[in-house]
């Protein structure tokens, strides 16, 4: 099989600048919306891109949870990879590729940390195995073997059985504070069409078309 003979042709439907709302958190709302009405799995899968503060990129699957007009929030362990990165560097990348719906969104921005309020609230939420597990993970550093990690989650459930399991200090949410926002819809013949907006101030934005 030669790779480079896989290709889709994208055929479902265009993006103009009148099928935009104003505001690119509606748009991008309308969107999302359309994507869980299709049935994409994990809509809310995105990849964030990270990088040092000489360049040198990284970038992994992380879990939309949360959007508004303050931004795109998703949490995880702050001694990672990523966390370390953000607080070295706190300019951040998404992607949200729906590719069912010919359809991809690019956010870029800085990046806050959540409140402490905000992030105890949706850990709250969680299943137990995912709070035991946020516990138990020292993410992204070398661990010996599986057992090790194993053993770890057991002696938490022992030492929180029968307890509300609290936010580990060193776990929560991180907001990409947008100042662009791209729409992608697939085109025939890789014509595709990208809109993007562009942060003028707090409330205002522009849009600009694109090449393909």
């Amino acid at each position: 099989m030669d790779i480079g003979d896989l290709r889709s042709e994208y055929t479902q439907r265009g993006l103009s600048e009148n099928d935009l709302h104003a505001d690119p958190i509606e748009q991008f709302r309308r969107w999302f919306e359309e994507a869980v009405a299709a049935g994409i799995r994990e809509p809310n899968a995105m990849t964030l891109a990270t990088a040092t503060p000489d360049g040198r990129p990284s970038a992994r699957m992380v879990l939309l949870k949360g959007f508004d007009s303050r931004g795109f929030m998703f949490y995880s362990n702050y001694e990672s990879r990523k966390g370390r990165q953000l607080v070295e560097n706190p300019w951040a990348a998404l992607i949200l590729f729906w590719v069912d719906l010919e359809r991809q969104i690019r956010i870029e921005g800085r990046t806050e940390r959540a409140t402490i309020a905000e992030s105890d609230a949706y850990f709250a939420t969680r299943p137990l195995e995912s709070q035991l597990g946020a516990w138990a993970s020292a993410q992204s550093q070398v661990l010996p073997d599986r057992a090790t990690l194993e053993r770890r989650v057991e002696e938490l459930r022992r030492e929180y059985d029968g307890q509300e399991v609290p936010r580990p200090p060193f776990w929560g949410g991180f907001r990409v504070v947008p100042d662009s926002i791209e729409f992608w819809q697939g085109r025939p013949s890789r014509l595709h069409d990208r809109l993007r907006y562009h942060r003028q101030d707090q409330t205002i934005w522009s849009v600009e078309r694109l090449s393909p």
